[in-house]
């Protein structure tokens, strides 16, 4: 199949989610025969931090205006088999437009589900959503599972609504050798988010409070001056996707910690999540729903819900976290990848092209047989 993206970004992983998960499901599709390609607004944020400017087996189209990108991208999707607009896309209404007058199937994949749905519920305007919901597009994917579903169909209006999950690329997130600057006994990887910050306080500024003679080490972009700092945390500023590994790999235990509109909806697994397991790291994460869906907590990783579980966890032996890297590791290799996130698209959307194909049936034999029906009575 030939598939074309419009999505935020998938050159820089600086401040967002959307590039990594990209560039391991693009990889996944090629490989499995498809054409890719992604439009993403050359924008100066993501220009100044940029860490790709090709992508493995699919072509990246930067534009600086929507204007003058608008002859290709009817192009493209002329010879599309499905195109794909995402949420946060800068210019997703008029990719929108564009999309559903084409011929392929149209999928609205919202990244960030959560936070479109309580945008809407507090009646701001949600720019990357048209007048009309996603009830025109053939299929609506969502990174958020559970309730969220439902809230897509109920709110927006979509008609046929599927997860596609985070997912993980084995070959770039793997055990590495642990790096001096990363080493830690307990580390957080995340940009900085206000809707974080009181679990981020319970989990990980409490308990280094707690045990001063810990170290703890914050990787991540945008962190305020106010923020809680105590002499024992240390911070990284922007890790790089190709220094994941090696973060995580220095780490005796990571923290996970969930955005509060994803973990109210559950479901919700981060991308990051599945990076930390496939690289080895022992992780303690805060609750939501759905978390045995995709790790068994006590046996895979470890449930924290107030500061002392996760000084507990420090306490744990060298072979205790070891057996629960190990499984965590195990069942992401298994059901977390960015191939096996490959598969499921495959599956949603030939299912949504096929509806679409008895759809476009139905509705033709429908107008057959008025057209008869007039030629009859003229007759």
């Amino acid at each position: 199949m030939k598939i074309v993206i419009f999505g935020l970004t998938v050159s820089s992983s600086w401040g967002n989610g959307h590039a990594t998960l990209w560039r391991g499901l693009i990889k996944a599709l090629s490989r499995r025969g498809h054409e890719v390609t992604f439009f993403e607004r050359d924008v100066p944020y993501y220009a100044r931090h940029r860490d790709i400017s090709e992508l493995f087996g699919a072509r990246l189209i930067l534009y600086r205006d929507w204007s003058e990108i608008l002859p290709e991208a009817r192009r493209q999707l002329r010879e599309a088999d499905a195109g794909v607009v995402t949420s946060y896309c800068p210019d997703a209404i008029s990719a929108s437009d564009v999309l559903l007058e084409a011929n392929g199937t149209s999928v609205f994949y919202d990244l960030d589900t959560p936070v479109t749905l309580n945008r809407l519920q507090a009646g701001e305007n949600v720019e990357y959503v048209g007048p009309r919901g996603l009830r025109d597009f053939d299929l609506v994917l969502s990174y958020t599972g559970g309730t969220a579903l439902q809230f897509l169909e109920t709110e927006l209006g979509a008609t046929r609504v599927a997860p596609l999950y985070g997912s993980v690329d084995p070959e770039v997130h793997k055990p590495v050798g642990a790096v001096e600057m990363f080493q830690c006994d307990l580390s957080y990887l995340g940009t900085y988010a206000a809707d974080r910050q009181k679990t981020l306080e319970e989990l990980f500024v409490e308990p280094a409070r707690r045990v001063p003679q810990r170290k703890f080490l914050i990787g991540g972009a945008q962190y305020p001056e106010k923020f809680p700092w105590a002499k024992n945390i240390f911070f990284a500023s922007h890790v790089a996707p190709a220094d994941h590994p090696a973060f995580y790999s220095s780490s005796r235990l990571t923290l996970n910690v969930t955005r509060a509109a994803m973990a109210r909806m559950g479901y919700c697994p981060s991308g990051r999540l599945f990076e930390a397991a496939a690289s080895g790291a022992p992780i303690v994460s805060d609750y939501w729903e759905g978390l045995e869906e995709f790790f068994q907590p006590g046996s895979e990783m470890i449930l924290a819900r107030a500061a002392e579980d996760v000084v507990n966890a420090l306490d744990l032996s060298a072979a205790e976290l070891k057996n629960i890297s190990r499984a965590a590791r195990e069942r992401t290799l298994a059901q977390h990848t960015a191939a096996q996130r490959a598969i499921d698209f495959e599956k949603v959307l030939r299912d949504a092209q096929n509806c679409r194909s008895v759809a476009r049936n139905v509705d033709h034999g429908a107008r057959n047989t008025e057209h008869e029906e007039t030629l009859t009575s003229i007759n």
